[in-house]
């Protein structure tokens, strides 16, 4: 029982290695988010392209939204985490501190919600990401799996869902209002955006034009 027990451990070991390879070059199928807004809203709005199609402002967006350090950070901003830790300390909300590589790692592999298990399942994949597929691919990777809407999956759902065009078209603006719904898509309206959402946005634009230029950030967003 236990050479089975270890046998089939290493089957699965093997095997979701081979996926995380996999996803290097090919789309997920699914994710388990996917899954649950598909069966709760019974409506799911998906439309995975590749990165030259995403255009340079969403990226420049979303890098200037959600993880400026995302060029530079091996997957994970220990300042970061150290502020939201503090933070969460001092008030009653709560404040993550993840990365771009960590949402990724969650959004594919893993399921939503706070548990000491899903956390440190996210650490050994934003991990293995960071060194198989390189910034250019988990950024690709954030873009067509986050949820962007209600059943809205991916930029390129959520252009067309809300601005009736292809996400390479975006404006700065409509980059950034996307990007500003991303912490709670369900919640906040995009297009036409509440006070909070436009509010937002121009912070977003003035942190797109304060970054864009670093050598760095100009190597994934080529």
């Amino acid at each position: 029982m236990f050479k089975f027990i270890r046998r089939v451990l290493l089957y699965l070991f093997l095997a979701h290695i081979l996926y995380i390879v996999a996803l290097k070059w090919i789309n997920p199928p699914f994710t388990i988010t996917q899954v649950q807004q598909m069966v709760e809203q019974g409506k799911f709005n998906r439309d995975y392209i590749s990165y030259d199609e995403m255009g340079r402002n969403i990226k420049l967006a979303v890098i200037g939204s959600e993880d400026q350090k995302f060029p530079t950070h091996n997957g994970f901003d220990f300042e970061g985490i150290e502020k939201a830790m503090e933070k969460n300390k001092k008030g009653k909300k709560l404040s993550g501190g993840s990365t771009i590589s960590q949402q990724v790692a969650k959004n594919v592999f893993l399921w939503q919600g706070r548990s000491w298990l899903r956390k440190g399942l996210e650490v050994y994949f934003t991990f293995m990401i960071e060194k198989i597929w390189g910034k250019k691919r988990i950024l690709e990777m954030y873009l067509n799996t986050s949820e962007m809407g209600i059943g809205v999956f991916g930029v390129e759902a959520a252009s067309e869902y809300y601005f009736k065009k292809p996400a390479k078209d975006l404006s700065n603006n409509e980059a950034a209002r996307i990007a500003a719904a991303l912490p709670l898509p369900r919640k906040y309206n995009v297009n036409p955006p509440s006070p909070y959402i436009s509010r937002r946005a121009s912070h977003i634009q003035r942190q797109m034009r304060n970054i864009q230029g670093g050598a760095d950030l100009e190597k994934i967003l080529d």
